[in-house]
């Protein structure tokens, strides 16, 4: 079929046709977002689970019910390497200014800009950033100046939900990836939106990461649990597989058979980013308006192709090959998690011996615990991907000096 038309949408991030399955959670946020408008009490949610859920594509579409909703937003993605305060000052600026445009100056918003002035230079962000954050004010001297982001971030927070306030808007901070956040600047996100909440402010926080980011909030600070909730994305049910499937192709006149659809949710496993793929290479090899299970075969051979040298690849070649074996090891047990001691017993080690391996994969983001002494890859498939590798007896990784 034309693939100009091929209406599924592969990718990191990239928002599918059909957003099946997740409309329980934008309707959530529709409601957080206009308690908070309102001035109620409103928790902040964060989203949790694998990579390929489409944890990036949910929060742009509640940024999209944000800005709809009249608020002003900013979408940032937690870096390991690069402090939190340093990403957040060019969108608090961007922020601030807007609220400084829409009206009669207020001393809210005059205050928040002062109080910015003093944040970016606590944190001295001309050296971080390269560039200075330009103010034409004096800065608030005192408050939210002293260098340490979880004092000065609720300050920040505090004084950026006080101008909207003044302005009768909003604000909606996206974080993503959030796992990747220092414990000190996961506790300054948490302190600020305590702050907010006190206050009664119209700021909502939403963030997504990996199943092991509820730990690390937890251990952040224990209050957490009540400042957020923390809904799980998972894989798709088969009628919601078939919705995302479906769906798109009827628009351009065309249908996948039962088998087909069959076909894919087994071998996706229902997962969304997996879903897009298989989705549009079937499409792209079929012929007629009807995608055939012989279609969606071929499919399945191009489909991995491009995984194996992309998507499991690069997340393969950021392994020591320590972690790869500890992985190996993983994989040769069966899908699902699995007890730290049988891992190690595969490896022919003890259970302390390997403890900083799965330790370090755990913070590299490449497994976590699904329960008490138990592991599970982050990446659906990745242990397919490990056997597929070992048969052919070569290491993806030996190509990549």
């Amino acid at each position: 079929m034309d693939p100009v038309r091929n209406p599924y949408v592969p990718g990191a991030g990239a928002s599918p046709p059909e957003l099946a399955g997740r409309e329980d959670l934008f309707t959530q946020a529709g409601i957080v977002l206009q308690r908070a408008l309102g001035g109620k009490s409103a928790r902040s949610f964060i989203a949790t689970g694998l990579r390929g859920v489409g944890k990036t594509v949910v929060l742009a579409r509640v940024e999209q019910l944000a800005k709809s909703a009249g608020y002003l937003t900013c979408f940032v993605e937690a870096e390991e390497e690069k402090p939190l305060g340093a990403t957040l000052v060019p969108h608090l600026r961007r922020m601030m200014l807007e609220l400084d445009r829409l009206g009669a100056v207020t001393e809210q918003v005059k205050r928040g800009l002062r109080v910015l002035k003093s944040f970016a230079s606590g944190l001295r962000i001309q050296s971080v950033l390269g560039f200075s954050i330009e103010l034409d004010v004096e800065p608030e001297h005192g408050t939210a100046d002293t260098g340490d982001l979880t004092t000065d971030l609720p300050d920040m927070i505090s004084a950026l939900g006080h101008a909207a306030q003044s302005r009768h808007t909003g604000v909606a901070l996206f974080i993503d990836e959030i796992q990747n956040l220092s414990e000190a600047d996961l506790s300054a996100v948490i302190m600020a939106m305590h702050r907010v909440m006190r206050e009664g402010l119209p700021i909502v926080l939403v963030g997504a990461g990996l199943p092991h980011l509820v730990s690390l909030i937890g251990q952040a600070k224990s209050y957490a649990e009540r400042l957020f909730e923390f809904p799980i994305l998972g894989p798709l049910s088969p009628a919601e597989c078939e919705d995302a499937l479906r769906t798109p192709a009827a628009r351009e006149k065309v249908d996948f058979t039962p088998e087909a659809v069959a076909e894919v949710v087994r071998i996706t496993r229902g997962y969304p980013y997996f879903l897009q793929e298989w989705a549009y290479h079937a499409w792209n090899v079929a012929h007629g308006d009807r995608i055939l299970k012989g279609d969606i075969d071929v499919a399945t051979e191009v489909s991995l192709t491009s995984l194996d040298g992309g998507f499991f690849r690069m997340r393969y070649a950021r392994l020591t090959p320590r972690e790869r074996e500890y992985c190996q090891a993983m994989a040769e047990l069966g899908e699902g998690s699995h007890r730290s001691g049988e891992i190690a017993e595969r490896m022919g080690s003890r259970t302390q011996a390997v403890a900083p391996v799965r330790a370090t994969l755990i913070r590299k983001g490449m497994v976590y615990s699904p329960a008490h002494g138990e592991t599970a890859f982050t990446v659906p498939l990745f242990e397919n991907y490990l056997h597929r590798i070992r048969t052919m007896g070569t290491d993806p990784a030996d190509s990549d000096d």
